[in-house]
Parts: C-alpha cells; structure tokens; sequence
C-alpha cells in the first residue's frame, strides 16, 4: 500500500509541474506589441517556443491523471496481459515525455538566451519559472521510466501476478482424494500456464482396454 502511494505522489508531481509551466507561459509569456497589435512570445519572440511548453505540459496533466487512475486500479487487474501492457505504457510515455521535456528545456533556455529584457521586466519571473519547472520535469519523468522499468522486470513475479495468484488464503497445493492413490506431484498452476487443461507427464491416464 505504501508502494502505491509514493507512485500516487510521484503522478501528482508531475501534475503540479505541468501546472505551473502551463501557467507561468499563459498567463505573462506574452507581450503586447502596440504597434502591429499582436501579442508576441518572450522567448525571442518565438511563439513556438511558448506553444511547446504549453503543448507538452497540458498533455502531461492529461497524462499524468491517466497513468494516476491505472495506478489505482493495478491490483483489480486480473489480466496479466492487460497489466505488462499498462506498464509498458508508463514505461514508453514516461521515458519519451522526459526526452520531449529535455528538448524543451534546451528550447526556452536558448530562446531567452537570445531575448531582449520586457518593459519593466514583466513576465521575467514567469518565463524563467517555466525554464526551471522543465529542468525539474526531466528527472520526475525519468524517474517514473525507471520506476516502470524496475516493475517490468519482474516479470512473472509480484508485480503480474493475478489477485487470486496474490491471496494468503488461498492454498497452493491439492491433496489427493480420500481412498484414491497418493502423488508426489501437488497440483499447482503455473502464473503463464496454458491453463488448467495443459497435460503433464505426471497427469492422469486414461486406462486402456
């Protein structure tokens, strides 16, 4: 349970900083030029500069409240394909949005690099707030790459083991039937197996007549 809310809260990091890059540009990553009545980007006047950092972090919010729903829902999952399909997902988006966040923190950084100080320096703290919240975004994403990673290889273990494979209660061998013959093979079904049907060399025989 624990496990769960730490990932909880590394989702709803990355939702804070998704947020806070969003608002710094919307609201004072624009100036007002009065002479060609247009509003201009403060990176370099690049407005795709601006509309990157937007783009990516409203697709990380959205993102990030989808990976936070399969979270909570991982232990229900009573499909193993359905779960290593959820990971890998995690894994895939994550690594990826820490790539396009490295990009885009090289993005705006250069850009500013390049930009003329706004009148009476409004929108500076914004602009460079957005900067530093896309640094931090890099290693939260990456993070979460790892944390996906580390689940995957586990493989057939814990982390894809159906609920009824996960109860304490439940026994994991079958005696023989009263009177029948005795075994020394318990019953016990592999997580991947082909199913309760699949014949082993210990299985029983039909008599032959």
């Amino acid at each position: 349970m624990w496990l769960l809310e730490i990932k909880c809260k590394h989702k709803c990091l990355f939702q804070l900083f998704s947020v806070i890059i969003f608002g710094c540009i919307s609201s004072q990553g624009w100036k007002l030029d009065a002479g060609k009545k247009r509003h201009l980007c403060l990176y370099n006047e690049d407005a795709n500069a601006c509309n990157y950092g937007v783009g990516i972090s409203v697709i990380a919010f959205l993102a990030s409240m989808g990976l936070l729903v399969g979270e909570y829902l991982f232990e229900q999952m009573s499909s193993v394909k359905t779960r290593k399909h959820f990971v890998l997902g995690d894994l895939g988006f994550s690594a990826f949005w820490a790539f396009l966040y490295f990009v885009g923190f090289w993005y705006l950084a250069s850009q500013w690099g390049k930009s003329e100080p706004p009148p009476n320096g409004v929108g500076v703290n914004n602009v460079q707030a957005a900067i530093a919240f896309s640094f931090f975004s890099i290693f939260a994403w990456a993070g979460s790459a790892y944390f996906a990673y580390q689940r995957f290889r586990q493989g057939a273990g814990a982390a894809f083991a159906t609920n009824y494979e996960n109860e304490a209660g439940m026994p994991s061998s079958y005696p023989s039937y009263p009177g029948g013959p005795e075994t020394d093979t318990p019953y016990q079904e592999p997580p991947f197996s082909a199913g309760p049907n699949q014949r082993g060399q210990t299985d029983f025989q039909a008599p032959t007549y």
